[in-house]
């Protein structure tokens, strides 16, 4: 019936890259950005299953490949 329009999001590109963030211990995984000239982390989304990262690459625009991974 009613529809959830799902919106589109933006980031820095220049000054940003996504990455996600993964504890070594817990294995927690947590999407977001990652400035690239002061490495500061900004979290955007808790990743739990394989809906949550689809979910996030589609909402931002990004492909798996360009998708860094931090520990």
């Amino acid at each position: 019936m009613f529809r959830k329009k799902k919106r589109k999001a933006s980031y820095d590109r220049e000054n940003q890259r996504p990455v996600i963030r993964s504890s070594i211990c817990t294995g927690e995984q947590v999407a977001g950005f990652q400035d690239i000239h002061t490495g500061k982390f900004h979290e955007v989304q808790l990743i739990r299953d394989d809906r949550d990262l689809a979910e996030f690459l589609e909402l931002y625009g990004i492909s798996e490949t360009d998708l860094g991974r931090t520990y």
